[in-house]
């Protein structure tokens, strides 16, 4: 992974997303902003592909919109930032499509849609997919180092989850 990062910089991405698989089904992703982090880890559950959802719309090529909610806490900004950069600064309002980051409860819940203009001035929502919700597991600071990387934020069950009304986020 160290030598990803290093390659990656010198191509000057912007961003690395790595998914992880156990028995075909995604169970873990680490996104590392580059070139200097952070990188945060999360939990992968209830991933639903667009072909899964009923009644799903076809995505377009425009730039969405990015809409973040609920991300409170010191931690929360920095991680609401770091998914938020994930996408282009300038959407593309014509293409009507919006990305939502939903914080609730420490679980972030990823969602796609469409916006569509109905009669008398109502709005309907179709969704485009995928569905994800993400629990963070770590957030590094700088680029990805498991062994010698300081962790600015990492989930200890044996301490966090005892309390049921303390959120981080």
């Amino acid at each position: 992974m160290k030598e990803l990062v290093k390659e990656s910089v010198e191509r000057q991405y912007s961003h690395i997303v790595v998914i992880n698989e156990d028995l075909k089904k995604p169970n873990s992703i680490i996104v590392c902003h580059l070139p200097e982090g952070p990188t945060a880890t999360f939990r992968l559950t209830s991933v639903k592909l667009k072909k899964q959802l009923k009644r799903h719309g076809n995505a377009t090529n425009h730039r969405p919109e990015v809409i973040l909610n609920n991300f409170k806490t010191r931690l929360g900004h920095s991680v609401g930032r770091m998914l938020g950069s994930l996408f282009h600064l300038d959407p593309e309002f014509r293409g009507r499509n919006v990305v939502t980051f939903h914080n609730q409860r420490d679980f972030i819940f990823l969602r796609r849609h469409r916006y569509i203009f109905k009669k008398n001035a109502r709005v309907g929502l179709q969704e485009l997919g995928p569905r994800l919700t993400l629990k963070l597991r770590r957030f590094q600071k700088g680029t990805f180092d498991s062994s010698g990387g300081e962790y600015e934020w990492y989930h200890n069950h044996k301490h966090m989850d005892v309390n049921r009304r303390t959120f981080f986020l």
